[in-house]
């Protein structure tokens, strides 16, 4: 029955709202919980209902339109007392209700059973929320703290200290009144939820006493009140001693063994399949075997294995916590192996500012001579040739929050990020380096090629450009073939010091090695194999040299250069420099990596750039860039191998 004038209470408001989502994914229709209009429930502390120290007093119940709400009375426990006091101080604002048997329809509860309210830090239903709150005081007459959520929030408090002598005359009528009517009918029993309130006066048969249940209860002991009220409970869970007039009365004694009829699960029982599933290895195994001691067959457990038939309510909640395999995340990226083999054999120097000259003694002007007797002797002559390449920065910067830095328990994040940062700045110069920045020269964030000379693109005094057209028809098998004979024709231009590498596309490396003779065994087993037939020391797959083109020079196959040639020029202080700094105002710690310098290649004739270009003939061609170079044609690929 509906609670009319409720009073003594600590605290109110709602334990749940209708109609609105709540994070478990359900939605509470109104009046779910009607049949629990004006019932006594335990109050909890953050739904640890499996200890009575945690049962902090208890909550009477009223049914409303918009939801349920609730009137809160904590007991004397020190739990309580602590609560009491966060309550007061607004520490804690939100309330939760625990419900089972629970009918649902397409994610509404349309019909459950309240077990207890609980107060939480954070409630799964954004409406349950404490709106009002009892100031003791022995100055003032008490006062309301307003948390409203709309404007129908209504508050009502009697005045507890103010019109005392009234409200006790009016409690002593009431009890004349309660007094006759026990002394004309004994032998009817009192509806237990007629007056919830802890002012209540006791009525016994054989007692007249005028002591309240109050202060009945004031002299147990802790214990035997958290008792008291987890009978209380109990009693709650089995709604109305007695039906209709004509109905057979149903008493239940909570003293009692439980005999409670069909299957169920309990707490205790969930311990036990918690511990069997250690020893079996398996949670769903344990949970069989559990349900079968209660003689259900698998099929049965499986289909009802729901909080409405066994009381295991979101069984996903016993499984072990998820275990992560890689701390710290794992990075996906791109192969970057190359870039150490950039960057290391590359020459670094001392400074940036860089600058090459070379005398052409190519030239027929430059050749010595023969002399004639009473002829002029002629002065060599030959052409100058020098140029200048300045640094620039390269740069990578993050930032994090610091609060974020210092949730993270798990692993280093500081050292993640950077670890990150200086990969990505090595990778981003070993690609400027070897094939250029990729971005537009208009983009802020271009790395300019007069700074850091990508050899693709250097000058053809310094990069020899091998181009091969192929005839319109050409298989996999024929752009291998022709690669490794355009390879072996253009090494006699090649003037790099030592024996140089091969940077190339792990497609074309993988059509060479499926290349076979007559009677189909391969030509080629291993990348040594490959390395020997092309006369480099090693061969040398770039991811990012996938799909590169360019419109004079076609697509980009292969890179042939010793990057000793290369030189990386940085001056005292523009070596890779990690700097960290932290934003007072916005609470980030930022980070910034950058280095300062310069590149290019400084021997003429170091690299041998290979590209492919689409021909419309029926033959293959192969020209190679700069003068006195040669052209050849490649009649029959077969051959080539």
């Amino acid at each position: 029955m509906a609670v009319k004038v409720p009073s003594g209470y600590d605290f109110s408001g709602y334990a749940t709202r209708n109609d609105i989502l709540c994070t478990d994914g359900r939605t509470i229709r109104q009046n779910a919980f009607k049949h629990q209009d004006g019932k006594k429930v335990p109050l909890v502390w953050n739904h640890l209902h499996n200890d009575m120290t945690n049962v902090i007093g208890h909550a009477l119940l009223e049914n409303r339109e918009d939801g349920v709400y609730c009137y809160g009375y904590l007991n004397d426990t020190e739990l309580a007392k602590t609560a009491r006091e966060q309550i007061r101080h607004r520490d804690i604002t939100s309330m939760s209700i625990y419900a089972n048997h629970l009918k649902q329809k397409a994610g509404d509860v349309i019909h459950g059973i309240i077990r207890e309210v609980s107060l939480v830090l954070a409630g799964a239903n954004d409406g349950a929320f404490i709106d009002w709150v009892l100031e003791h005081s022995d100055e003032d007459d008490g006062a309301a703290i307003i948390y409203p959520m709309d404007e129908d929030t209504f508050l009502f408090h009697s005045d507890k200290n103010k019109d005392e002598d009234e409200d006790e005359g009016d409690d002593d009528e009431d009890d004349e009144d309660e007094s006759e009517s026990g002394d004309e009918d004994d032998d009817d029993e009192e509806d237990e939820d007629e007056d919830m309130e802890d002012k209540k006066k006791m009525t016994h048969a054989d007692d007249t006493s005028d002591e309240t249940i109050g202060e009945v209860l004031d002299t147990l002991s802790e214990k035997q009140k958290n008792a008291v009220y987890a009978l209380l409970a109990e009693v709650s869970d089995n709604p109305g001693s007695k039906s209709n007039e004509e109905d057979e009365e149903v008493k239940h004694n909570v003293f009692d063994e439980d005999t409670r009829s069909g299957n169920f699960l309990s707490h205790a029982d969930e311990q036990d399949i918690i511990a069997d599933a250690k020893r079996m290895g398996s949670l769903k195994d344990a949970y069989l075997a559990h349900c079968e001691s209660l003689g259900m067959d698998e099929d049965d457990a499986l289909q009802h294995a729901d909080a409405a038939t066994y009381g295991i309510d979101h069984i996903e909640a016993l499984f072990p916590e998820y275990k992560s395999l890689n701390t710290p995340p794992e990075w996906i990226k791109r192969d970057t192996t190359w870039v150490s083999k950039v960057l290391n054999a590359a020459h670094h120097i001392p400074f940036s500012r860089i600058k090459s000259m070379f005398a052409n003694l190519t030239e027929d002007e430059a050749r010595a001579k023969g002399y004639i007797k009473g002829k002029l002797k002629k002065e060599q002559v030959f052409s100058l040739l020098k140029r200048t390449t300045d640094p620039q920065t390269i740069y990578k910067k993050q930032k994090l929050d610091r609060d974020d830095q210092i949730d993270i328990t798990d692993f280093d994040v500081v050292a993640w990020i950077k670890s990150e940062m200086r990969g990505q700045l090595d990778e981003e110069l070993a690609r400027a380096i070897l094939v250029g920045d990729g971005r537009l020269t208009s983009d802020d964030d271009h790395i300019s090629e007069e700074h850091i000379r990508p050899i693709w693109k250097d000058a053809d005094l310094f990069a020899v450009k091998v181009t091969i057209t192929m005839k319109a028809n050409a298989t996999d098998d024929d752009r291998a073939r022709a690669f490794l004979r355009a390879n072996l024709k253009a090494r006699k231009y090649y003037k790099g010091s030592g024996s140089p590498s091969m940077f190339t596309t792990d497609s074309l490396l993988s059509d060479i090695l499926l290349l076979e003779d007559g009677v189909g065994r391969m030509l080629y087993e291993t990348d040594a194999a490959v390395a020997t037939k092309c006369r480099v020391k090693e061969i040398v797959p770039v991811e990012i040299m996938e799909g590169l083109k360019d419109d004079t020079q076609g697509d980009l196959a292969a890179i042939v250069t010793n990057m000793a040639d290369y030189n990386v020029g940085a001056d005292k202080g523009g070596a890779v420099s990690m700097f960290e700094d932290f934003d007072i105002d916005y609470n980030q710690m930022k980070y910034l990596i950058e280095t300062r310098c310069s590149g290019a290649l400084v021997k003429p004739y170091s690299a041998l750039v290979f590209s492919f270009k689409q021909g419309s003939g029926s033959t293959t061609t192969v020209t190679f860039s700069g003068d006195g170079m040669d052209e050849f044609t490649i009649k029959d690929e077969s051959a080539a191998g």
